[in-house]
């Protein structure tokens, strides 16, 4: 029997979305954040997480979504991709998933490859789907590459 996948779920706007429970370090309540001048619209800027400076991206911007709000459910996914942390700003962070291996299906055929090929797959869970995304192809390399400028060791 395979084993279950553990996810940890996340919401952004209606939608619920799936990362593997081994990339996420830790969820935080969003604190001050520090902007960054000349960053991309969907980078939020940095915060000092335990003597870490992390870049903060607002998941909800790099999906597109239309209304943003800030409220008290809203939460820091600080992840690690491609060996950096980044912290990850979504709606709520809801709970760990565990999805069975057989109730997951490739993205659907609507999506285009190019557009959305960071959608790895859509879990069905307890009659919910959880769509699986991969966080580094969220972030393409050069983006990767301008957030590591951005992530300097904090000072003591």
């Amino acid at each position: 029997m395979a084993k279950d996948l553990q996810l940890v779920g996340f919401r952004i706007g209606k939608e619920t979305f799936g990362v593997p429970i081994d990339l996420v370090h830790e969820i935080v309540r969003v604190p001050e954040i520090t902007a960054v001048p000349d960053a991309p619209d969907y980078v939020e800027g940095v915060i000092n997480l335990r003597g870490k400076i992390v870049s903060v991206i607002d998941l909800r911007k790099r999906f597109g979504e239309k209304k943003i709000e800030r409220t008290r459910k809203n939460r820091i996914l600080v992840a690690e991709i491609e060996r950096k942390m980044v912290g990850l700003i979504v709606d709520a962070a809801s709970e760990v998933l565990r999805v069975c291996p057989s109730e997951i299906e490739g993205p659907p055929d609507v999506l285009d490859d190019a557009e959305v090929k960071y959608v790895t797959g859509v879990g069905k869970l307890n009659g919910r789907l959880i769509i699986l995304v991969d966080l580094a192809k969220i972030m393409q390399k050069g983006e990767l590459r301008r957030l590591g400028e951005m992530t300097v060791p904090a000072m003591a």
